[in-house]
């Protein structure tokens, strides 16, 4: 039996098999996250020059998703959630204005994820498109955008479900904001609660 039909066996076997074990659940439920997110632009045009400056924003992550779960290995999750970031007052040059990168808004829209069905520790990725509601500054030398808007957003997400039912979840998400040229990093952990 050459390699090639080895591998191709294994894989139809694990996929096979797959719809007997559990990383998620197939039915509704509900996940509460909370974490810190830290906005900053990634917009450099200067790389390298001495106009670089950390403007990072950081602050209180608050996220609701309404999960449903389709297959063990892949749900559908509506979200809601909002961010609250603040800079250090004191970060401010002599002669020079204060450069910051900040979020403070409501977030909502819609991801997918697909989990690893493997017990106790299920990896996951997720993502999807959404709009974020309220101020964004990013003020640094080569961008100046301060609005009170509504933006789209990209989320994206890796991480890890973990627990005896996987409730219990570690994981790390970006939210990508175009129009601001900004992007905010969070670290977040979260608990599901099942609608049964």
């Amino acid at each position: 039996m050459n390699l090639t039909l080895r591998y191709f066996i294994t894989i139809a076997f694990i996929v096979l098999s797959s719809n007997e074990i559990k990383a998620q659940t197939t039915d509704r439920s509900i996940k509460a996250s909370i974490g810190f997110g830290s906005s900053s632009s990634y917009y450099i045009e200067n790389y390298g020059s001495q106009e670089e400056v950390d403007v990072m924003g950081g602050g209180l992550y608050l996220q609701g998703e309404y999960i449903i779960g389709l297959k063990s290995w892949f749900s559908v999750r509506p979200y809601a959630g909002a961010i609250f970031e603040s800079v250090d007052k004191n970060q401010n040059v002599q002669n020079q204005p204060q450069y910051k990168v900040t979020t403070n808004a409501f977030l909502m829209g819609g991801k997918v994820r697909i989990c690893a069905p493997i017990p106790w520790v299920a990896p996951f990725i997720e993502g999807g498109i959404g709009t974020s509601i309220g101020k964004f500054e990013t003020f640094t030398p080569n961008v100046n955008f301060n609005k009170s808007d509504v933006l789209l957003h990209i989320p994206f997400s890796i991480g890890l479900a973990v627990g005896r039912h996987n409730s219990f979840e570690i994981g790390i998400s970006g939210y990508f904001h175009p129009a601001a040229k900004q992007s905010t990093a969070v670290f977040a952990l979260g608990y599901t609660f099942p609608l049964d």
